[in-house]
């Protein structure tokens, strides 16, 4: 079911002061940014091998991350997988009896599907699946 890591997803409350740390501090190079409006997040893409680090810095206070940081404070916010293909993954949960958060795929404005795991399914962890579409 599994493909690969995509990426860990860290939640900040100052993207800037964030990036001084990642990019400034250890080295890491700065990919690109973006403002993901269906998440009301400001993302900073840090690749790292054949993953990366992905930055969030909320951007609405009412949003699921904003409400993350407010909870939990800065820190890890989820890990994402890559699958190939996302239904079928998110039916395997389904019969497994996994709590998911989202039982269908949500498609994201650069066209890849993603769902998330809940974390009380994944030993405290928010688990994110990508399936990413075809270049």
């Amino acid at each position: 079911m599994i493909k690969k890591m995509n990426h860990v997803a860290v939640v900040v409350d100052d993207l800037e002061a964030a990036k001084r740390f990642w990019v400034d501090t250890l080295g890491l190079v700065l990919a690109g940014e973006e403002h993901v409006a269906s998440q009301a997040v400001d993302v900073a893409f840090l690749p790292v091998g054949d993953s990366k680090i992905e930055l969030l810095q909320p951007t609405d206070a009412e949003s699921g991350v904003a409400r993350y940081l407010q909870k939990r404070g800065a820190g890890m916010h989820h890990i994402c997988f890559e699958v190939d293909d996302i239904e079928a993954a998110l039916a395997k949960l389904k019969t497994a009896e996994i709590q998911l958060i989202n039982e269908q795929p949500v498609l994201g404005s650069d066209g890849r599907k993603f769902a998330f795991i809940h974390p009380k399914a994944a030993n405290g962890v928010l688990v994110e699946l990508y399936e990413l579409t075809a270049e």
